[in-house]
């Protein structure tokens, strides 16, 4: 199953429930130099994918996979590292697990997010990010640039063929 769960009441549960812990460690970690001040707590962008939901939390930016309610927990060592393959490949995940939660497993992404003045700019960087790891074309190479055509070719009366050429 690969699906957004955007807009499904699965996503909406384990966003409120995340972020209700998110902001819990973050209001006790709030006055550290760590912290920026101008960001607050968000988990956005979930889907499922392989049995589980995947999403990107900010404050620190993390891309995190969550167990589903009703799914068996897999047995893993807190602090150990899990490898998970994405649609654009293998990524390492550090096991976890949140009181109130479970299992949460972690991907950090940015930390600490000083780099962002702004809450909307860290969202837009959390989704792009999200994209990143789940569409494959995200990874393809842009193409080639076109070639440059000379000025000696085109009095030399090949401009033409040049033309012909990038059409085909």
């Amino acid at each position: 199953m690969n699906a957004n769960l955007a807009n499904s009441d699965l996503a909406l549960a384990v966003r409120k429930r995340l972020e209700a812990r998110y902001r819990h460690i973050h209001a006790a970690m709030a006055d550290l130099p760590i912290c920026n001040p101008v960001l607050s707590v968000a988990a956005t962008g979930f889907r499922a994918f392989g049995g589980r939901a995947f999403g990107i939390v900010t404050t620190p930016m993390n891309l995190v996979a969550l167990d589903f309610p009703d799914a068996p927990p897999a047995a893993r060592a807190m602090g150990t590292k899990v490898r998970i393959g994405l649609p654009t490949g293998e990524v390492d995940f550090l096991a976890g697990e949140l009181d109130t939660i479970g299992r949460v497993d972690s991907c950090s992404l940015l930390s600490p997010v000083f780099e962002f003045a702004i809450m909307e700019a860290a969202m837009e960087t959390a989704e792009e990010a999200l994209r990143a790891f789940f569409d494959p074309s995200a990874l393809e190479p842009p193409p080639p640039p076109a070639a440059r055509l000379k000025r000696r070719d085109l009095l030399r009366g090949r401009f033409r063929k040049h033309e012909e050429a990038m059409t085909e």
